[in-house]
């Protein structure tokens, strides 16, 4: 997951997913620029998730993605009460490597603000982050090694609009990320809006496809029902990466019949 950016220079083609190499993304200076405290853009993308997963009952969830985790441990706590199982679908190695440790070792103590306020929304929520966490299964792998219908809630956050630069490849990744859900399932997810292609400290450019609200109802609605997107102003507090603010969505996976009239 990043929300960075800054434009690369002009290049002859798009730049797809498979031209970077995420197994190299820079967790550290990733983390310092955005995660080592609690930004206005976290505190509204927990306010907006908690109301989400406040809606099941503890323990509802059977089985939850998180795709594209990447090194944000917040998205994976929130689902701690609701969820039994949250699968972390993570391809860069590095970020594998993070999450591990964490599980393993306990969580940085920078997360403490980030699940006191999860749990101050969701107060089914563990008394420790531990415990949510517990949850949490770290599964290398990418949107392709996803099976469709498998999942009663799919998350992503800051994943398919800054891991390539083609707009097809943005639209596939979503779709895949819809059908992860089985037919009912609910779809939770944050967008930077306008972000282009950007760059983590003095690191290379990373590809990036810049969205905006019609953009996504465009990706979306043809897959979903009872669409909702929501914006958050541009967080200031943030280094300056090119983005114009965040996009939250919430989605459901309709009846496959309904998906097949809407497909007609």
């Amino acid at each position: 997951m990043d929300r960075t950016g800054r434009r690369p220079p002009a290049e002859t083609r798009a730049r797809r997913n498979g031209d970077a190499d995420w197994n190299a993304w820079p967790v550290a200076d990733y983390l310092a620029e955005n995660y080592r405290r609690l930004h206005p853009c976290d505190i509204g993308v927990i306010h907006h998730h908690s109301g989400v997963y406040r809606r099941y009952a503890p323990a509802g969830l059977a089985r939850t993605l998180e795709l594209g985790a990447g090194p944000n441990l917040y998205p994976l706590m929130l689902a701690g009460a609701a969820s039994r199982r949250v699968d972390a679908l993570e391809p860069s190695a590095a970020n594998v490597r993070y999450l591990r440790h964490q599980l393993v070792h306990g969580a940085d103590a920078s997360w403490r603000p980030f699940y006191a306020l999860c749990r101050a929304l969701d107060p089914a929520l563990p008394e420790s982050s531990a415990e949510a966490l517990s949850r949490v299964r770290v599964v290398p792998g990418t949107a392709a090694d996803l099976t469709p219908g498998r999942y009663d809630l799919a998350s992503m956050n800051f994943v398919a609009e800054s891991v390539t630069e083609d707009f097809d490849e943005f639209t596939a990744l979503c779709t895949a990320f819809v059908r992860a859900v089985r037919p009912g399932g609910r779809l939770l997810a944050s967008f930077m809006e306008r972000m282009p292609s950007y760059r983590i400290g003095t690191g290379p450019v990373w590809p990036a496809c810049p969205v905006d609200e019609a953009t996504l109802r465009g990706v979306f609605a043809p897959y979903t029902t009872g669409l909702r997107i929501v914006r958050l102003a541009k967080d200031r507090t943030l280094p300056e990466y090119g983005d114009t603010g965040v996009l939250l969505l919430t989605a459901v996976r309709p009846a496959e019949r309904a998906q097949d009239s809407n497909s007609r």
